[in-house]
């Protein structure tokens, strides 16, 4: 039987983001949000058959549900990478088709997948044959340049969908952003290419009998409002970091509205016993401070409380008694 997760854990979902969704930030967001799907960076496929899959794939319970994304364009090996995320324990295989930056591209896979539909279908086909879990993709609403001239952009997703939806995915996380595949740097590909959300949802009413959630430039609850009913789910990405409380105002407004906000101070104090036992089997202090820097966002004395916890994750004797000693100064204001 596979393990599917639930319709709210897809409403909400916070996106893989490479040097961000590590297994502590996941942690602090699952602290703010009890029902979001978390994403893992992109980990590729060679690093996991080849590596320490042990250390690369491991989480704490209280981060389910979680999603691994995978990158990788060679079935076999991306079967068996699935396998081993599985047998860790993530509810999600997702494939990347959708990262652009010249790295990724050198080792033929992110987003200029999308040029091979057929490759990429035969993928998730071995992925799905070695896995119970839902195995997903999450690609853009193109790519520049295209593959072949004058190919109609938005035939080209179509074509795309298809090809993969019979291979039997059923869920496709679109960033509703062409990537550009040269001349622009990772972050350019977030900011330059227009959002057309409107690509996306004709895409949806295109095929009604899958599961699309959207990506890109959704920062604040009233954005989010506007959009969520045209799809099945949102996918949250760099707000996520710089702003994590959104994900609460978010759970309470589109999942439960008679849930509590939790209190900042509550938080903190709670990621701190997680940290004080991650110190202990040997984890950086600087590398768990670093999530919770956005969590007063917006607030009085939020940049003194980011320096100070900036600041003392130099300190050699620092410890997780940093992250309850930081609340003197938000509590000043």
């Amino acid at each position: 039987m596979t393990n599917e997760p639930s319709s709210a854990a897809r409403t909400i979902s916070v996106a893989p983001m490479m040097d961000y969704t590590d297994r502590h930030c996941r942690y602090f967001l699952r602290l703010l949000s009890p029902s979001a799907l978390l994403y893992t960076e992109m980990i590729t496929a060679p690093a996991i058959v080849r590596g320490n899959a042990d250390r690369l794939l491991r989480f704490d319970a209280a981060e389910h549900p979680v999603a691994l994304q995978v990158g990788g364009s060679d079935p076999r090996e991306l079967a068996r990478a699935a396998r081993a995320g599985e047998e860790h324990g993530y509810d999600e295989v997702n494939l990347n088709c959708g990262c652009p930056s010249d790295r990724v591209q050198s080792g033929r896979f992110g987003a200029c997948l999308m040029g091979e539909p057929t490759l990429v279908a035969e993928c998730v086909a071995a992925m799905r044959e070695s896995v119970r879990v839902p195995v997903t993709v999450k690609c853009r609403i193109g790519i520049d340049p295209m593959p072949a001239p004058n190919i109609d952009e938005y035939e080209f997703l179509v074509r795309f969908v298809e090809t993969v939806a019979r291979a039997g995915c059923t869920v496709f996380i679109i960033h509703a952003r062409r990537a550009v595949l040269q001349g622009l740097s990772p972050k350019e590909n977030r900011e330059i290419p227009p959002l057309r959300y409107d690509i996306a949802r004709r895409l949806r009413s295109e095929f009604p009998q899958l599961t699309f959630i959207l990506n890109g430039g959704l920062r604040s609850v009233e954005v989010i409002a506007e959009e969520l009913p045209h799809f099945d789910g949102v996918m949250i990405g760099r707000e996520a970091y710089n702003n994590p409380y959104l994900l609460a105002h978010l759970h309470r407004r589109f999942i439960d509205p008679s849930w509590p906000l939790p209190a900042r101070e509550a938080v903190i104090e709670r990621y701190a016993r997680y940290v004080r036992a991650r110190l202990a089997e040997g984890h950086s202090l600087r590398a768990m401070l670093r999530p919770v820097q956005g969590l007063y966002a917006g607030l009085p004395n939020a940049r003194a409380w980011r320096r100070f916890l900036s600041e003392q994750a130099t300190h050699n004797a620092a410890n997780a008694d940093v992250l309850t000693d930081s609340l003197r100064i938000v509590r000043a204001a």
